[in-house]
């Protein structure tokens, strides 16, 4: 046992006392102990605070003594702070994982979905000092179960106003976050109805063997959506513009138009969309591969125009844009733009997205 009677831990005064007055302290160090052929380990953790039943424990340890530290009315302890920040980071679709373990507590998924950070809220929260919030990237589609972000105060023990400061910021009462969302969600995604028409006359007219039907059917499956109609079109606004309506007709709440995307004068694809109608068209991105993307609303229903890229390229602007439209946000010149930071595919030999730094 620790002899000395004061010592700094992480910035603060401990003491030792005897054990028999340490109850409702807290304790400044790991306990450890030994049982012959039996067990070795922690008994108490750093943090701990002592209640009454562990007096005859310790005792049972050889602990007369102990290294403890205060908490004063002001402070909180690590745990209790844990709890707290987690509650007020916690949005929709998200739940904490049990009790803090060494101070940190770890928010899970609650649900199949794709995970929402508000960043300037999380930076906002992290400049306080004395509390951290660490999270998975923004946009990311996660597993129910899976962890997405881990949370604790940095000293043993921290003061109230800074656990309250953090709190605010957390559930948007300050910041750009929308008060009591949180700044971690994970938003459901929808499984989509998904009528596409693949354009172009090579393909039309049986120059060159279609590559895009088997490339989307694989990517909505992922999403457990379904195909409900696939068509093929020719170089023709009116024939694009027909098929595209046919499959509304059918049931379709997501429109994909391949091909027919570049500003060759014959692919005229995003000529017939905006033929059918449709508003809000964005045309070009800030990705590679994928720069001549478009998105556009028939409302409610999106349309993604996907260029040749989407052919050869495993994965592109596509997968990025889609899990975000299947959540319901609205995917405008903004949001594209944004993606130019990370929007850099290096197309490795080997593929390994989402697990490497395109798109984030």
């Amino acid at each position: 046992m620790c002899d000395v009677q004061n010592s700094e831990i992480k910035g603060r005064t401990g003491n030792t006392i005897p054990v028999t007055e340490a109850v409702g302290m807290v304790l400044a160090h790991d306990i450890t102990e030994i049982r012959q052929d039996d067990f070795k380990g922690r008994a108490f953790k750093k943090g701990h605070i002592v209640k009454e039943e562990d007096i005859s424990h310790l005792q049972r340890l050889g602990k007369e003594n102990l290294f403890v530290l205060n908490i004063a009315d002001d402070e909180v302890h690590e745990d209790d702070a844990a709890y707290a920040l987690a509650n007020a980071l916690m949005g929709e679709g998200v739940k904490m994982e049990g009790e803090p373990k060494e101070g940190k507590i770890n928010i899970l998924a609650d649900r199949d979905g794709l995970l929402k950070i508000n960043r300037p809220n999380l930076a906002q929260f992290n400049m306080l000092g004395d509390v951290m919030c660490a999270t998975l990237h923004d946009n990311t589609v996660v597993r129910k179960g899976q962890i997405v972000a881990g949370t604790r105060v940095i000293p043993l023990v921290v003061k109230k106003a800074i656990v309250e400061e953090a709190v605010r910021i957390a559930n948007g009462s300050r910041g750009q976050g929308v008060k009591g969302q949180g700044v971690i969600e994970v938003k459901e995604i929808r499984k989509p109805k998904v009528g596409v028409v693949i354009t172009g006359n090579e393909i039309y007219y049986g120059k060159i063997k279609d590559a895009f039907a088997p490339v989307i059917t694989k990517k909505i499956a992922e999403f457990n959506g379904d195909i409900i109609g696939i068509y093929y079109a020719p170089d023709n606004e009116e024939f694009i513009e027909a098929r595209l309506r046919e499959l509304i007709e059918t049931g379709a709440d997501l429109l994909i138009t391949t091909g027919g995307m570049s500003v060759d004068p014959d692919d005229v694809t995003r000529f017939a969309i905006r033929r059918l109608g449709a508003t809000d068209i964005t045309y070009g991105s800030a990705v590679l591969p994928g720069a001549m993307f478009l998105v556009a609303y028939l409302s409610p229903i999106p349309i993604l125009g996907i260029p040749a890229c989407g052919m050869y390229h495993k994965t592109t602007i596509f997968d990025l844009i889609l899990p975000r439209v299947l959540s319901g946000e609205r995917i405008g010149r903004k949001e594209l733009a944004e993606l130019g930071h990370g929007g850099l595919c290096l197309n490795c030999k080997e593929c390994r997205y989402p697990v490497c730094p395109f798109g984030k």
